[in-house]
């Protein structure tokens, strides 16, 4: 475990470093670049995988899990023994992943406070308002970002045989948000460092947990 925690850490601050190369150098022009490819598919890609249907959708089927070995077993359970239950299933693990990331990544946002892109196309304007309560000025990390690459990257850790199908989702799902307007590269690949070491992170802990 610590052995991993240093390597998130390097990671963590190499992403910094690109992060401020980001902000002072290729933000804008990648920027200018990616929004010729705004289609109608980055709508429906953003529709679908956003955090609360991550969240949604992992928690259903870890409810369904739970009613099954109910059934299965025919006995009533406290919360303790329910956890116990459910934590053997991988919507678990991915629910866990996705939540972690939303928290962490919710916290940032607002901490740093960095303007959206419609500022940059509105008023030719960038910059940063800490603290700020506005959607407007939550764009670092994209939320899109980190909880697919949460719940996608802890999917591909578990299904190895499709995780590049997985994971280049997660990569696809990152650079439509640029593309879209809705996010600075630098804040997709914030979102995608999040999200990426959360998944990592939260698997060591249940699979330790679970032996």
């Amino acid at each position: 475990m610590k052995n991993r925690l240093v390597e998130i850490s390097i990671a963590f601050v190499l992403t910094c470093a690109i992060v401020i190369w980001g902000i002072f150098g290729f933000d804008i022009p990648i920027y200018n670049f990616l929004r010729q490819f705004d289609y109608k598919i980055w709508d429906i890609l953003s529709a679908i995988f956003n955090t609360k249907n991550w969240i949604v959708i992992s928690f259903l089927i870890v409810v369904i899990f739970y009613i099954r070995k109910i059934i299965q077993t025919k006995t009533k359970v406290n919360l303790l023994e329910a956890y116990h239950m459910v934590r053997h299933s991988y919507a678990f693990w991915v629910l866990c992943s996705v939540c972690c990331a939303t928290v962490i990544g919710g916290v940032i946002k607002i901490l740093v406070g960095r303007m959206r892109p419609i500022f940059y196309e509105a008023l030719n304007t960038t910059g940063f308002f800490p603290f700020a309560k506005d959607w407007a000025f939550h764009s670092m990390p994209s939320g899109h970002t980190f909880a697919s690459f949460a719940g996608l990257v802890m999917i591909g850790m578990l299904a190895p045989r499709g995780r590049w199908f997985f994971w280049i989702l997660a990569v696809v799902i990152g650079v439509s948000r640029v593309c879209a307007g809705a996010h600075w590269p630098s804040d997709v690949i914030m979102g995608a460092f999040i999200g990426t070491a959360t998944a990592v992170i939260v698997k060591d802990i249940l699979t330790r947990r679970v032996k």
